[in-house]
């Protein structure tokens, strides 16, 4: 929900459904940058019936949080309101800690996310910006430990990834490289898992799953 035009354009009341729904997406979600409390973004997501979500960072504070739920989940409705940690895989261990304690003392119902992308991003010395698959896939893990440490749960991972043969993420299973990288370089954004690195990154989400269902 970055472009506050473009989703009050798609904002609308629909039939048997009470307040305002973003149309233009069933989960609209925005940055710590774009979160202040008293700024349009927080007050455009605080006005729609969609669930919603705010990007968690490592600069973050528990207050911060503690704040951002009072404006937008007032009446702690169930699934109303998602973060989404991406904290990168060398500082989650230290960072992500005190934030659920701090939700969980305070009784707040969040659902929370791991983003184990945008925080494992990096150039290379040619150029090219990729991500490692052990940061990734590190973060992910180190995600399920963190929550379980804590008593919470994690209700969800963000990845960023394409069923193609792609190489723009290092590393998996076929040890990929930095020289690598130019030889099927596909995407105008960020870098994107391939379809082997894919379900690499599955199969150790299964294996997290099944470790603290046992």
């Amino acid at each position: 929900a970055l472009l506050l035009p473009y989703e009050q354009a798609l904002t609308r009341q629909v039939p048997r459904q009470h307040g305002w729904l973003n149309l233009s997406t069933h989960y609209p979600w925005i940055g710590m940058r774009t979160a202040a409390l008293d700024g349009a973004h927080v007050e455009y997501l605080r006005g729609v019936r969609n669930p919603i979500a705010i990007k968690v960072g490592p600069s973050v504070q528990p207050d911060q949080l503690l704040r951002l739920i009072d404006v937008l989940n007032p009446e702690d409705e169930p699934g109303r309101l998602s973060f989404i940690h991406r904290m990168g895989a060398a500082q989650i261990a230290q960072k992500l800690p005190p934030l659920l304690d701090a939700v969980k003392r305070d009784g707040r119902r969040v659902l929370w996310v791991c983003d184990a992308m945008h925080g494992n991003t990096e150039s290379t010395s040619n150029g090219f910006k990729t991500r490692r698959f052990d940061n990734v896939r590190g973060e992910v893990e180190m995600s399920f430990d963190l929550h379980a440490a804590a008593g919470t749960r994690l209700g969800g991972v963000h990845l960023e990834l394409t069923g193609e043969d792609v190489t723009e993420c290092t590393g998996g299973a076929r040890e990929l490289t930095e020289r690598d990288l130019e030889r099927a370089y596909r995407s105008s954004v960020d870098p994107r898992l391939n379809y082997d690195q894919s379900l690499e990154i599955a199969m150790a989400i299964v294996r997290k799953q099944q470790h603290y269902a046992a």
